[in-house]
């Protein structure tokens, strides 16, 4: 048995309304607070006009588009401003951001505008799918550094090709100095262009200050749980509640929950149906990087675009580790215990098998895989109370399939709640951005 109380993922996973705890009136461009419904939410096709992506893949192909326009605008800037910025920084961003990824952000965003009905102004969905996509960049760029990955959807990661630059110009100096500031200047400049694409967004949107507010949130978040990982690395933590901490603020939050808010308050959603996709977003999110968590263990690096075992040779704070540390404690197991335990600098190969050994042994690489199965039940039962028609909720469902490997259970009469275990599960709303509450590449 782990700890002293079980907790369903259905208690872990409502979200609160609000970035500040408060009620979040979503819509109401008018004074007197009344939604400007552009579609009911149960009816799939008013989401679908013409224009408009017809599906979520459609959605992630479309906003390719859209990324390449408005990163050829920023390059022209760029060129017109200083041609080795354009060259060595703003090139190598672009580079990045068209290598990709999953686009699972501006999909979520799709299904969230889907959800709340859809309606005018679909090119507003991409614009701001894309928006996330920058941000992402500016994030995995950041995350690189820190932790000093090499690999990054499968080419050198910013920084490292940066240093490579500097060995091969022979230019003075460290080459790694140069480099991490070269990445943190790149990853500043995303930032600062998902910000250019989501204000454009907001200034014309009847809901911009909603939108806005989202988008303020999730940055800090995002900012929070970096540092909380850091932090958690170096003070070698191996608490639970910290893992779940860092994992919601680090990437449930703004891989899943907030962009599905984002679409919903471009749809003008009112309440009920935000905090239902927020639920739905909490737990498809951390459901989400509990996966990246296990592939960063067990995964193929052809598959996931980044180095295995990176997690485990830096014994950073990941969930399965902090459940596998439990349970070895707990059962006694001093050898798995000892292989968990923080200390004595980067793990060499067999260190690294001995840890793996243990997340097996211990049953925490079980214990996980049920809690991600749970996470995405509880994130389709969520969906599906926000009204969301028919349509939508298979577009949310096969999203949270690809992005967390769970298929959804056959099919009963009425989607129960996931069943109480004896395994820690991830936690609801923790902070917002303050209260308790890995950015994984999956995406």
């Amino acid at each position: 048995m782990l700890g002293t109380r079980a907790t369903t993922a259905g208690e872990l996973c409502r979200g609160e309304p609000g970035s500040d705890g408060t009620p979040d009136r979503t819509g109401a461009p008018g004074s007197d607070g009344t939604p400007d419904r552009p579609g009911e939410p149960g009816t799939a096709g008013a989401a679908t006009e013409t224009g408009a992506p017809g599906t979520a893949a459609a959605a992630t192909e479309a906003v390719a588009h859209v990324l390449a326009g408005h990163l050829g605008e920023r390059l022209r800037e760029a060129r017109a401003l200083d041609p080795v910025f354009a060259r060595d920084v703003a090139g190598r961003l672009d580079a990045f951001v068209r290598r990709g990824g999953k686009r699972l952000r501006t999909a979520f965003v799709w299904c969230g505008w889907r959800a709340a009905g859809g309606g005018p102004g679909p090119e507003r969905v991409l614009r701001v799918g894309a928006a996330l996509e920058l941000l992402q960049a500016c994030a995995l760029i950041h995350d690189d550094l820190m932790d000093e990955s090499a690999v990054r959807r499968g080419a050198p990661s910013v920084h490292t090709d940066f240093a490579r630059m500097h060995r091969a110009a022979g230019m003075n100096g460290s080459a790694e100095a140069f480099s991490a500031a070269a990445a943190v200047l790149t990853g500043d400049l995303a930032l600062a262009w998902a910000d250019d694409l989501l204000t454009e967004v907001a200034l014309g949107s009847p809901y911009g200050h909603a939108l806005h507010r989202e988008w303020r949130a999730m940055r800090a978040e995002m900012v929070a749980g970096q540092y909380r990982d850091v932090h958690a690395q170096a003070t070698g933590s191996s608490d639970l509640e910290e893992a779940v901490t860092i994992a919601t603020l680090k990437s449930a939050l703004y891989t899943v929950e907030r962009p599905l808010a984002l679409g919903a308050l471009l749809a003008g959603a009112g309440e009920d149906t935000v905090a239902a996709l927020r639920s739905a977003g909490r737990c498809a999110g951390l459901a989400f990087q509990l996966r990246d968590d296990l592939d960063g263990a067990f995964g193929d690096p052809a598959v996931t675009g980044k180095p295995a075992h990176d997690d485990l040779r830096a014994r950073k704070l990941t969930y399965p580790l902090a459940v596998a540390a439990r349970l070895a404690a707990e059962s006694g197991h001093h050898e798995d215990a000892d292989a968990l335990r923080p200390g004595g600098g980067p793990r060499d190969d067999e260190a690294v098998a001995r840890m793996r050994a243990a997340l097996e042994r211990t049953g925490a690489r079980e214990a996980v895989e049920r809690r991600i199965a749970e996470l995405a039940a509880e994130a389709r039962h969520h969906f599906a109370e926000s009204g969301a028609g028919h349509d939508a909720a298979r577009e949310f469902s096969a999203l949270v399939e690809r992005a967390t490997g769970a298929a959804p259970a056959a099919r009963t009469a009425e989607p129960a709640a996931p069943a109480r275990t004896a395994e820690p599960a991830p936690a609801a709303r923790t902070a917002e951005p303050t209260a308790p509450a890995r950015q994984g590449e999956g995406a």
